[in-house]
């Protein structure tokens, strides 16, 4: 029993500087006004009042064809789609069987699938009939690439009209958008804002914590105490931690009751995914703290360089599909793109972790990597 107590002692003793940091943190958060709004109340603001994403022209958008006609009509069809700066065919499908599977791999935007017989159909009966499938986790995105279909689809039925046919043949184009029949723009505004959110509080506040540490002169004190470097670093990042999954537990809430957003895949997923990329966001914040010196150069560092491209380069509001290649190669390196990708593909698509392994993947590489240079660098400071 005696030694059993010794031993609670010896934990308490020795946690007991790393809590009084951790409450120190919290303290400091709490006591300004400002920061707890920016924290706590800004989350939740941006998640009410965030409106729909600008639309913009997509070029060379991926599209897949069903053709089980092919005739003369459907070669035609297919050739105008092609040749327009729209669209570009990245494959053909042989079987409708296979139309879910595509849209879940996330390369293509839309399916364009043709009716039997259509050129017959077209020709005797006027009845020739088009699916459009688009997958409307991306509202704008989809629906954006449908007009334009229908678009080429009427002007091809345009120039096409025979005098000879009375009355003259029509095409009826059917749009399905799979994932978000209704085009709720809360579906593309969730996920994105949740990962501005994380990567606000956890990069920009945690480089700012740790910058006003220095620039006040208070790291050289806390070095000197019994506490370890590292253990300091992390006693300032556990209230953000806490404040990340705050926020991500009030975000999911208002897009569930609130904005009517379901939740069609796993939940536990969803956190999984979401506490991987706020250690990537924590790990960002802590080597922006290792560069600069000051708050203002902190704060101005994470709004300029994670906060816009966050915003303009994760196809939160912009499809990344429809930037120059250079643009979306830069994409493809920020964390909140491959995020973002991840949480619509589980939450919107109700698709399992087979599917988001390689998010995941480069989530983990990313936190993993940015975690040894911040802790290196660190190190180096110190000496």
């Amino acid at each position: 029993m005696q030694t059993e107590r010794n031993k609670t002692m010896m934990i308490q003793k020795k946690y007991s500087p790393f809590l009084s940091f951790v409450r120190k943190e919290f303290f400091h958060i709490f006591r300004d006004r400002w920061t707890s709004i920016i924290l706590l109340i800004m989350p939740i603001l941006m998640i009410i009042l965030f409106g729909f994403a600008i639309t913009t022209e997509v070029k060379n958008a991926k599209i897949a064809i069903f053709d089980p006609s092919q005739d003369a009509a459907t070669h035609a069809i297919v050739d105008k789609l092609s040749t327009s700066e729209y669209f570009t065919i990245e494959t053909y499908i042989c079987s409708q069987n296979e139309i879910d599977n595509l849209l879940k791999k996330g390369n293509i935007g839309l399916i364009v699938v043709f009716s039997e017989h259509f050129y017959e159909n077209m020709m005797h009966s006027g009845d020739a009939q088009i699916q459009l499938i688009a997958d409307g986790s991306d509202p704008n995105y989809a629906y954006t690439l449908t007009q334009y279909a229908s678009a080429l689809l009427g002007s091809y039925q345009k120039e096409n009209i025979l005098p000879n046919i009375n009355p003259p043949f029509q095409i009826e184009t059917e749009i399905k958008m799979l994932y978000n029949p209704t085009l709720k723009g809360a579906y593309n505004t969730v996920p994105g804002v949740l990962g501005m959110v994380l990567m606000l509080i956890c990069a920009m506040m945690t480089s700012i914590s740790i910058a006003r540490e220095k620039e006040f002169g208070n790291m050289e004190v806390l070095l000197v105490s019994p506490l370890k470097p590292i253990t300091i670093i992390l006693s300032k990042t556990v209230p953000y931690i806490v404040l990340s999954l705050i926020n991500f537990t009030s975000i999911m809430l208002l897009a569930v009751f609130a904005l009517k957003v379901p939740i069609a895949g796993n939940i536990a997923l969803i956190a999984l995914i979401s506490l991987i990329f706020i250690f990537v966001s924590l790990a960002l914040g802590l080597l922006i703290s290792t560069i600069v010196k000051t708050q203002i150069v902190a704060m101005l560092i994470s709004g300029v360089v994670l906060m816009f491209p966050v915003i303009l380069l994760s196809g939160m509001i912009f499809p990344v599909e429809s930037m120059g290649l250079f643009f979306q190669y830069l994409a493809k390196i920020l964390p909140a793109n491959w995020y973002i990708a991840a949480i619509r593909k589980v939450m919107i698509q109700g698709l399992g972790i087979t599917s988001v392994y390689k998010e995941l993947i480069v989530l983990i590489s990313m936190a993993v990597f940015l975690i040894a240079v911040s802790i290196k660098k660190f190190k180096v400071r110190i000496e």
